[in-house]
């Protein structure tokens, strides 16, 4: 997403976190401050007009670019969400700048007569800008030394992964810019070791709760295979049964046939019966004539 605010600042470290609440949605605001809480936020590449950063979000990574050009803040999010005018990774980035460019805003230049000019800061290798910005100020030469001083045990430290030992005490300056600049980096890599853990162990979860789906899976595959092998069965008896009833059907044909012929039959019998029933009437009539043809006249 990409949205224009129109800003006066002419800086993008001149921003305050009011001024980027007043433009921002209160939902958003929320929810980016937490980001900034849980350090969620990484700048890539920074200094007073653009900001290239990536913020972990609830549902993946997303790359922002934010511009201060023309008297407008430009921001560019590879989220979708339609927040306006800013998304919520927007906000969290210009808050974590803000932190992020505080020690550079507190440094003051030094008058003091032994002091020499820190050269400014040039574009990397790759030809983009500088993470930080270039800046020229006066260092006080036993500022330099009590830095080197602790900077020799803070490495020790930073190797053997332990708390960087006490700041000298020194005033404003750039030496104490560098040792806080130090002391902010090791704070977000602890953090970053914790948020790292963090994802390891969500990991493992989402990788147990995998596997358990997995499992379940696999038992409902089971499941299925046992279901197909019952109706594959239901399916053989099935046909067998149609075979059956096909010859069951075949039979009935047939006894109903056999019954038609024998009703015809039958029907044959009882009219040979009746003639024969004709018959044995005719031979008692011719009987019964001759008996009475054969009978003797009485006598006078």
């Amino acid at each position: 997403m990409r949205n224009k605010i129109p800003c006066s600042a002419g800086r993008l470290g001149l921003l305050t976190s009011q001024m980027i609440q007043a433009v921002s949605d209160a939902s958003a605001f929320q929810i980016a401050h937490q980001y900034l809480t849980a350090n969620r936020v990484r700048i890539v590449e920074a200094d007073d007009s653009q900001i290239a950063s990536t913020v972990i979000g609830n549902s993946g990574l997303y790359e922002q670019n934010i511009r201060l050009k023309d008297g407008h803040l430009l921001s560019k999010c590879s989220c979708t969400l339609p927040e306006e005018p800013m998304c919520r990774h927007c906000i969290a980035v210009l808050l974590e700048y803000q932190r992020w460019a505080q020690p550079r805003q507190s440094r003051k230049p030094s008058l003091a007569n032994e002091s020499i000019t820190a050269p400014p800061v040039g574009p990397s290798d790759n030809g983009k800008r500088a993470t930080l910005a270039s800046f020229t100020s006066d260092i006080k030469l036993s500022e330099v030394m009590v830095f080197l001083e602790w900077i020799q045990p803070a490495t020790k430290a930073l190797e053997r992964q332990e708390p960087l030992p006490d700041p000298p005490a020194l005033g404003p300056g750039a030496a104490s810019t560098w040792i806080q600049a130090i002391r902010n980096l090791e704070d977000r890599r602890r953090e970053s070791e914790e948020v790292m853990t963090s994802l390891e162990s969500q990991l493992k979860d989402r990788e147990s709760d995998v596997g358990h789906l997995t499992q379940q899976l696999q038992t409902c595959l089971r499941e299925s295979n046992a279901a197909q092998a019952t109706i594959q069965e239901f399916q053989r008896k099935a046909a067998s049964y149609k075979e059956v009833l096909s010859r069951v059907s075949e039979l009935t044909v047939e006894v109903v046939r056999h019954a038609g012929q024998m009703r015809a039959v039958t029907g044959d019998l009882l009219q040979n019966g009746s003639q024969l029933d004709k018959l044995v009437s005719s031979f008692k009539d011719v009987a019964d004539a001759l008996q009475s043809a054969v009978t003797l006249p009485p006598h006078e």
